[in-house]
């Protein structure tokens, strides 16, 4: 790790960090933000690849590459030339909070004893992540809730990993798998196919976008049970659908759910039961109503318990909830 700040660091030596995510990849796809942070930069410092796209912005700077395991000393590198009073770039492809630099730079930083205070500014910029500029190009597959999940074994346990394939898949998520396969990390996504269609249908859609918005951009669309035999590799995502989730006319769809409460047959009107600006007739207050009718019909709390796939404790704490009529006022953003 990098040596301690000292009190020197703290006086006036405008040293700054700014952590860049450029987005996909494109220039046109970089905020106006990110160019001029890069622009503002003396130093820039980055993985060799995502040096490569920024290398029209970065004429006449102080470039540092560095490859792909060296993320620790991309941040180290950062934090000594900010020292020397380096306006400093580190680069990352996406957004660099998402699975990006800004994690292991604010380690390095904590560890040297960093503080907001100590002359040393940090701005994360941030960018389109990858799941958002995959989601772009195939449709509108994240419209609902959605998840990320990194399947890189190289510094979380693998057990970690599939304990959260296996959470997401049952409770029905959209899920985007970042860094699915690499030429040593062949198996993990086969893994995740087999943990997956423990809850999902085989033909749940699947769309895998690689090298969003470069020059070898590839979208392929495949289901889960074909998945593992599609062409997959690092610059890939994988995005899988959950199950109201469709591809039609070369699109990749969830529903957000408007069809629950609204007949879009019909031009939109309200569905019988239903009240606009109301949560749905199956919403927590409609479920809770329901829970006890069951319950007070003979139900037991862990009848109740396997029948809407809920822990136990759970429904024994519902029952006791107090079920009371909401006003009729909208969400802001909601419908």
């Amino acid at each position: 790790m990098s040596a301690p700040l000292s009190p020197s660091d703290t006086a006036a030596t405008a040293g700054k960090i700014m952590l860049v995510g450029i987005g996909p990849g494109s220039v046109e796809h970089m905020t106006g933000r990110a160019r001029a942070a890069i622009a503002e930069a003396d130093t820039i410092i980055g993985y060799v690849t995502y040096i490569k796209l920024v290398a029209d912005l970065i004429e006449g700077k102080e470039v540092i590459r560095k490859s792909m395991t060296e993320e620790l000393d991309r941040a180290i590198e950062a934090l000594d030339r900010a020292r020397a009073g380096k306006k400093v770039a580190l680069v990352s492809s996406g957004d660099a909070g998402v699975y990006g630099m800004a994690g292991p730079t604010y380690e390095v930083l904590f560890e040297a004893g960093w503080t907001p205070d100590s002359g040393i500014a940090v701005e994360i910029v941030p960018g389109a992540s990858a799941l958002n500029s995959c989601a772009a190009l195939v449709g509108a597959p994240l419209t609902h809730d959605f998840c990320a999940i990194s399947l890189s074994d190289l510094l979380t346990p693998w057990p970690v990993i599939a304990r959260r394939l296996d959470a997401v898949a049952q409770a029905d998520f959209v899920v985007a798998l970042y860094n699915p396969k690499s030429g040593r990390r062949t198996q993990q996504i086969v893994q995740a196919q087999q943990l997956m269609l423990r809850h999902r249908r085989p033909d749940t859609p699947v769309a895998i976008v690689k090298s969003a918005y470069r020059r070898r951009e590839q979208i392929t669309f495949t289901t889960l049970d074909q998945m593992a035999e599609a062409d997959i590799g690092m610059l890939s995502t994988v995005l899988i659908g959950n199950s109201q989730t469709f591809v039609r006319a070369g699109r990749m769809v969830t529903p957000r759910g408007y069809a629950n409460k609204y007949a879009l047959e019909e031009g939109g009107a309200t569905r019988a039961g239903e009240q606009a600006g109301r949560s749905l007739s199956t919403g927590l207050l409609g479920w809770l109503q329901t829970l006890q009718a069951e319950h007070q019909a003979g139900a037991t709390p862990d009848e109740l318990a396997r029948r809407h796939r809920l822990p136990a404790d759970y429904i024994v704490q519902a029952l006791l909830a107090p079920v009371e009529a909401p006003a009729a006022v909208a969400e802001e953003g909601e419908a």
